[in-house]
């Protein structure tokens, strides 16, 4: 009988120690798995919208998650928001506009451009037809609409002004919020700052026939990039560059499939709710994403003597007071292969 309890006690002992071996190793495979993952916060200059829609499926594609990456995103009112958002630590990448960038470099701030989201110049200045707005000059003495004072709807609106002559002194800028026309089509503004894919919601909740300038027949610099501080630069080099990668094969698959994209953002994105419309706004941002740049070296593909035009033109506007060296600002060394 002793010896029957010894060999069953000897058993249970066994067991148990096989049960927590397996405890223990299940726990290190856990936090070895949880030590793969890392996690990207990215800066965004807006809430989530339709022509973002590839940043923010991640959870149905797994563009980031194949990577290894949990990517987030924070949302913002305004290209300065995302700047800020990096600066105190908040966010590791911002999704911003040229303009911001140019700002926060004047102020001495050390960052990085790492990426460029739409070689194309999106922004422009929308008024009814019966105001008679035709071209810059006749924006003096008017009331103008801005997403926000941080956005690049004002940046931009101030470069035009500023072709012509003309300042922020000499027009009256307002706040309407992000996408919103209702203040032009009420006769609370004279004209909207705005981007080609605000303009295609706008017109679907009833905006009238418009007269459109287009910044990039004044000045053609990429719309948004992305940036880091020279600090994340140095010490998440991996982490950049299997983001990159993530994002560029997010974009041409919005590029190659934007019906599944227009799909998709009725779920994902606050302006997602008309399908078709999304489609829309999917194939302008597409199209915009595209340069002789970007067939040649892939997208994402950087330029920083554009760049420096608009520093440079920034500069003689008076818009920014300091003399920007975009070369040492612009890095394509963590861009993916075409």
């Amino acid at each position: 009988m002793k010896k029957r309890w010894l060999v069953t006690i000897l058993l249970c002992m066994t067991v148990l120690m096989s049960a927590c071996g397996a405890k223990g190793e299940n726990k290190e495979t856990a936090e070895s798995d949880s030590t793969d993952v890392q996690t990207i916060r990215v800066a965004n200059w807006s809430k989530p919208l339709t022509e973002q829609t590839n940043l923010l499926v991640d959870e149905k594609k797994h563009f980031f998650k194949d990577k290894g990456l949990d990517v987030t995103v924070i949302p913002g009112a305004g290209g300065g928001d995302a700047i800020k958002n990096i600066l105190s630590g908040k966010a590791d990448i911002a999704f911003t506009d040229p303009g911001s960038l140019f700002f926060a470099l004047d102020k001495g701030e050390k960052l990085k451009v790492i990426y460029n989201i739409y070689p194309q110049n999106v922004f422009n200045i929308v008024s009814l037809k019966e105001a008679n707005i035709n071209k810059p000059e006749d924006l003096k003495g008017k009331t103008i609409g801005v997403y926000s004072l941080s956005s690049g709807t004002r940046q931009n609106l101030l470069v035009l002004l500023h072709q012509v002559g003309l300042s922020e002194n000499d027009v009256k800028i307002v706040e309407t919020g992000l996408l919103n026309f209702a203040p032009l089509m009420q006769g609370q503004v004279d004209a909207i700052a705005a981007t080609d894919t605000g303009l295609v919601v706008g017109q679907a909740k009833g905006l009238e026939e418009v007269n459109v300038m287009n910044v990039k027949d004044y000045l053609n610099v990429p719309s948004d990039v992305f940036v880091v501080t020279e600090k994340t630069y140095q010490e998440k080099q991996q982490e950049l560059k299997d983001f990159l990668e993530a994002y560029r094969n997010s974009a041409q698959w919005m590029i190659e499939s934007p019906e599944e994209a227009a799909a998709l953002a009725k779920t994902y994105a606050i302006d997602g709710k008309d399908e078709q419309q999304n489609l829309e706004i999917i194939k302008l941002r597409n199209a915009s994403s595209v340069s002789p740049e970007t067939d040649q070296h892939g997208l994402g593909a950087l330029d920083a003597d554009i760049l420096q035009d608009g520093a440079d033109t920034y500069q003689k506007l008076g818009l920014i007071k300091e003399k920007l060296n975009m070369d040492e600002v612009v890095v394509d060394t963590l861009l993916p292969k075409k």
